[in-house]
């Protein structure tokens, strides 16, 4: 079982607009091209922030159009917001907020024997790393900048705590770069 924070940023770290756009993903390749299908087959709860939570709401006819469904997983995710959201029918969904510590034992009993998706933002995964939690990185690094927008990981994460584990090219449009985080770091001193 790991953590994981599985994500798409441009060239120069970013993985939305400053108005939570995904305009500038969708051109750079598809699911098809990518290992999505073999890292959901393997995740068994979500951590999704509420800026990626509005994004699927707003976008639930895309959403629905390409996945079947406006909520397109079966897992039971937990909505990290200190805001009342709507709830989308039918999908397995858990609002919280404070300390992602506090509900990690959950999500854990949740997902079994499989994974967490930190699916975003880029806060949310840095509060998983903040907390020791945290022991991977899946970056799609699109050929794309966006200039300023919303950071990949928010923190200041210096080596030897990031191990590059595999790099795969998808396409002529992405790359995947893998990294594994050293879980034998100090607490606290690469914040």
């Amino acid at each position: 079982m790991k953590t994981q924070y599985y994500v798409a940023s441009t060239l120069d770290g970013f993985i939305a607009t400053e108005t939570d756009s995904l305009d500038w993903l969708f051109p750079l390749g598809s699911l098809e091209e990518s290992s999505y299908q073999t890292f959901i087959a393997d995740v068994g709860a979500l951590a999704m922030g509420s800026s990626t939570y509005e994004w699927i709401l707003r976008n639930a006819d895309s959403v629905a159009a390409e996945t079947g469904s406006p909520w397109p997983y079966t897992q039971p995710t937990w909505i990290f917001t200190s805001r009342v959201l709507p709830v989308i029918p039918g999908a397995d969904i858990r609002f919280c907020k404070g300390n992602v510590a506090d509900v990690f034992g959950e999500m854990r009993a949740a997902a079994k024997e499989k994974n967490i998706w930190v699916v975003g933002g880029g806060d949310l995964a840095g509060q998983f790393y903040d907390a020791g939690l945290l022991d991977e990185l899946i970056v799609q690094v699109g050929s794309a900048t966006l200039g300023k927008g919303k950071p990949l990981l928010p923190r200041r994460i210096l080596s030897p705590v990031l191990s590059l584990t595999s790099v795969q090219q998808m396409g002529t449009g992405m790359v995947e770069l893998r990294y594994e985080v050293a879980k034998e770091r100090v607490f606290g001193s690469n914040l």
